[in-house]
């Protein structure tokens, strides 16, 4: 039987989402410990990828479990996991939902503060920004949900079927006294380093930005 699961995790300490040979991934974790739960090898699939030392606030994964279990597993579950990992629910499902292919929307959300801060190290960026031109930002993220084709903005285009995204949101909030800066962006797909190595760039060159 299939099953969904509801999760978050703190990724500072991992080389991202996606098991890789020679560094510490989140599902690499997680199917260790449910192997070790069920005692036979459990792979699961995630709802997507993320980066080296990014965070999920609400990640969804999916297994296919055909051992039934009598014990509460999401107790077990996340006595076993470390502390930078929970799972919220564990959902089962009626035929074979795919968390990556049948996600229809995906958030990302980039923190960055203008002073140094040592509690904000692991969730946003430093970056001593001077005097931002807001409305010029503004007018530039609005145009974001309006195009369809972001080639130019992916690093290995050719190794995608397509570079069609729908943007259907993209935002930038500032604190009341703007220090700090939550950059939410909408899509129903990202490509690769689509955001982080363009999106962000033009933040720290002022470039653009929106809602404040």
């Amino acid at each position: 039987m299939r099953y969904f699961f509801h999760i978050g995790y703190n990724g500072h300490t991992y080389s991202g989402w996606q098991r890789q040979p020679k560094v510490n991934s989140v599902q690499e974790v997680i199917e260790t410990k449910l192997s070790q739960i069920f005692k036979t090898p459990i792979a699961i699939n995630g709802c997507g990828r993320t980066d080296s030392g990014v965070h999920a606030s609400q990640f969804f994964f999916h297994a296919d479990i055909e051992q039934p279990w009598d014990f509460d597993l999401l107790f077990r579950l996340n006595k076993v996991l470390p502390h930078n990992i929970a799972v919220f629910d564990i959902i089962p499902m009626e035929g074979k939902q795919h968390a990556r292919f049948d996600a229809v929307q995906r958030k990302y959300d980039y923190y960055l503060h203008t002073y140094k801060n040592p509690f904000l190290n692991q969730l946003s960026s430093y970056y001593a920004l001077g005097e931002l031109k807001l409305e010029e930002m503004k007018k530039a993220v609005a145009l974001l949900p309006k195009y369809k084709d972001y080639r130019a903005f992916c690093t290995s285009p050719d190794k995608n079927e397509h570079t069609i995204c729908n943007v259907m949101d993209a935002r930038l909030y500032t604190s009341a006294n703007g220090d700090h800066y939550r950059f939410h962006i909408v899509s129903n797909r990202f490509l690769g380093k689509m955001i982080r190595d363009h999106y962000w760039q033009s933040v720290k060159n002022w470039d653009w930005q929106h809602e404040c």
